[in-house]
């Protein structure tokens, strides 16, 4: 897809909404024979958007963001809260980053935890 700008062809960028990759995501997780749970956390603001589960006993948590975009200030902290638990937070801002995701999540031995 182009345009023209001043006489020049200029590439348009689509915009890849957060709610997109996030259905890109759970699609890749159950046909991976995972889940992906929503998170909603009334009165602990910043949990990472999905907790995605595996057989047997695979857990990590996955924030999604609109391409190019970061975690807020709350996020971060809510991320390096659970790294110390001992559990793995990914921030999910492209579709191409949901394979290695899962083979992270999946290859991970009982001994990463």
């Amino acid at each position: 897809m182009s345009a023209l700008m001043n006489g020049r062809k200029m590439k348009q960028t689509t915009k890849v909404s957060e709610k997109s990759i996030e259905q890109k995501l759970v699609q890749q997780i159950k046909k991976n024979k995972g889940m992906a749970l929503k998170l909603v956390s009334p009165g602990c603001a910043g949990v990472p958007d999905r907790l995605i589960l595996f057989f047997p006993g695979k857990c990590a948590f996955v924030e999604v963001k609109e391409k190019g975009k970061k975690p807020r200030k709350l996020q971060l902290k809510r991320h390096e809260q659970l790294r110390q638990m001992g559990f793995k937070v990914f921030v999910l801002d492209d579709e191409e980053q949901i394979e290695g995701i899962i083979k992270e999540v999946l290859n991970e031995s009982k001994n990463d935890v």
